[in-house]
């Protein structure tokens, strides 16, 4: 088939090397001809785009990155969608396409527009309940009559986007029945779920020697004898590091000499200041920043893993893609209710502990099941991350919507 692939995220963006390439060269492999349009922030684009080419080059898919704008607000967003639609009509002129595949609601809007005005097969992969995210995660004032009305009119789009797609894509099975029960079972039954895989071949510890385990030790200066809590990724938004903090805090309780390692990009100053208000010795707070391909040997590091994510409505439609790293790893992790479909791995393959809510009691409870969970054998939870995140399932179920969409 012929796609046409768009995404507002940029593709040498970290969530675009890691959430999207991967997924366009294994169904490059398979035979799709493949065109991407994406939105490139400037710094990261001029630091990665020769590499990023170099790979889309091998895997014979084309790229077209364009600008993106941040400002003024929302009106940048009206620009920026002006330049996907005009690059994507002057791509699909010289290579026509069969198929218009968005990411997320941005990008669909250009997909809608292809598809009415060209009669495209239009895959709306949703990648989650954006819209509801804006005003959750306050990226959007819910009490500014303006942006209730901006609110209203991308719910009017949301419905529009679900109506007119071909296929629909939802990361999480909650996400799925949530969207028959809002738009109709006519509706459920085109969507697919698809939740964020990972590399299991780059997530294991299959290829982290003991030397490289240790020499990362003594670079961070994490004895044998420390308990090591990690947290993958960006802080911020959706991540509650205040409450992470206050697990830890407690933790210490048991495990005195334990270290909280965070592996993210993140200011390490901005870590240590959360640390002092939970009244946290900084010596038990290790940043480190780690490239994609160094992040499985940092976590290796780890005992136990820990996400708490503001448990919204938006969020029941959300795959962490740290939760399948992390067990592709094979290290437990701890994590609270209502986020995605974790609850329910959590419970049926006992990979994780749910912290009920966020208060010194729940969070001793917690603590109080962790000796058990750490018998768990690291191969157990490896497979359940197999089970659930390999990527090649994921590219394959792509390919059965695609092949389910031809003419």
């Amino acid at each position: 088939m012929n796609v046409l692939y768009i995404s507002y995220d940029g593709m040498t963006d970290a969530l675009g090397r890691s959430q999207v390439i991967p997924y366009l060269q294994g169904l490059a492999q398979k035979g799709h001809r493949i065109h991407v349009i994406s939105c490139e922030k400037p710094d990261t684009f001029e630091k990665d785009k020769s590499q990023v080419k170099a790979i889309f080059s091998a895997g014979q898919i084309g790229w077209t990155p364009l600008k993106f704008s941040s400002f003024p607000p929302l009106l940048s967003k009206v620009f920026d969608l002006y330049k996907i639609r005009r690059a994507a009509l002057k791509q699909h002129r010289k290579t026509p396409f069969e198929i218009v595949h968005c990411r997320s609601y941005i990008a669909s809007f250009a997909g809608l527009f292809m598809t009415k005005r060209l009669g495209l097969r239009f895959v709306f992969d949703m990648r989650g309940f954006w819209v509801d995210e804006r005003f959750e995660g306050n990226i959007w004032n819910r009490s500014n009559p303006f942006f209730r009305l901006v609110y209203n009119y991308f719910k009017k789009q949301e419905k529009a986007f679900f109506e007119h797609a071909d296929a629909v894509v939802s990361l999480t099975e909650k996400g799925r029945r949530i969207i028959g029960q809002s738009f109709g079972e006519h509706i459920e039954s085109r969507t697919s779920v698809i939740p964020c895989c990972t590399d299991v071949e780059l997530f294991s510890q299959v290829n982290i020697s003991s030397e490289d385990k240790q020499n990362a030790r003594n670079l961070l200066g994490i004895d044998p004898a420390h308990f090591v809590l990690s947290y993958l990724g960006s802080t911020g938004t959706w991540y509650m590091t205040v409450e992470m903090m206050a697990f830890f805090r407690r933790l210490l309780m048991v495990y005195p000499d334990a270290r909280f390692l965070f592996i993210t990009g993140e200011d390490p100053d901005q870590i240590l200041k959360e640390a002092a208000r939970a009244y946290i010795d900084p010596t038990s707070i290790i940043v480190v920043k780690a490239g994609r391909s160094e992040v499985p040997l940092y976590l290796s590091l780890s005992d136990i893993s820990i996400f708490f994510i503001k448990p919204v409505f938006s969020k029941k439609a959300s795959s962490p893609t740290k939760q399948a790293e992390i067990m592709s790893m094979g290290i437990p992790f701890i994590t609270n209710p209502g986020i995605g479909d974790t609850d329910q791995i959590v419970k049926e393959n006992g990979v994780g502990i749910l912290v009920e809510d966020f208060t010194d009691e729940a969070y001793d409870r917690a603590i109080r099941q962790i000796d058990r969970l750490l018998r768990k054998p690291p191969d157990s939870i490896r497979q359940c991350a197999i089970t659930h995140f390999n990527l090649e399932a994921g590219v394959e179920k792509y390919h059965e919507i695609y092949e389910s969409l031809k003419a």
